[in-house]
């Protein structure tokens, strides 16, 4: 079926609009979802959701190229879920994972770490000490950590 048909079943408020639509562009429309999202599930959502913004859409417009028309709505809701999706893992767990760091890397003001620098220290100038000392190499002492 041409698009001007299409187009005039929409128009018409026909439900074969949409199952039209799909025969001629569900393939088109997928890969451009899938590209963007790597997901078929997620792919398969927003080309529905497409074919949904299009039967609200075409009443009031009437796209002369409605190949361009459903690839723009896939494309656009495709990349809201997109963001969506990376919003979501970019914040979901930051909390738990910090809180989970506090508990094993300890306060640098704490004594216990200032105890552990100075083991550190002692046990690194201690091994300088037992090294052999040549003219021409510069033994160095470790001044602070």
């Amino acid at each position: 079926m041409d698009d001007a048909r299409i187009v005039e079943l929409y128009w018409d408020r026909s439900e074969t609009a949409v199952v039209e639509t799909q025969k001629k562009y569900g393939r088109y429309c997928f890969s451009i979802a899938y590209n963007i999202l790597f997901s078929e599930q997620d792919a398969e959502e927003c080309v529905n959701d497409a074919y949904i913004n299009a039967w609200r859409s075409i009443p009031p417009h009437k796209p002369s190229c409605l190949r361009t028309f459903l690839g723009r709505l896939t494309r656009n809701i495709s990349l809201n879920r997109y963001n969506r999706n990376r919003a979501q893992k970019r914040y979901a767990n930051t909390e738990l994972a910090l809180d989970e760091l506090a508990e094993v890397i300890p306060d640098p003001n704490s004594e216990a770490v200032e105890s552990d620098n100075m083991v550190l220290k002692e046990a690194i100038n201690g091994f300088l000490e037992t090294l052999p000392k040549k003219p021409e190499s510069f033994l160095c002492v470790v001044t602070g950590i």
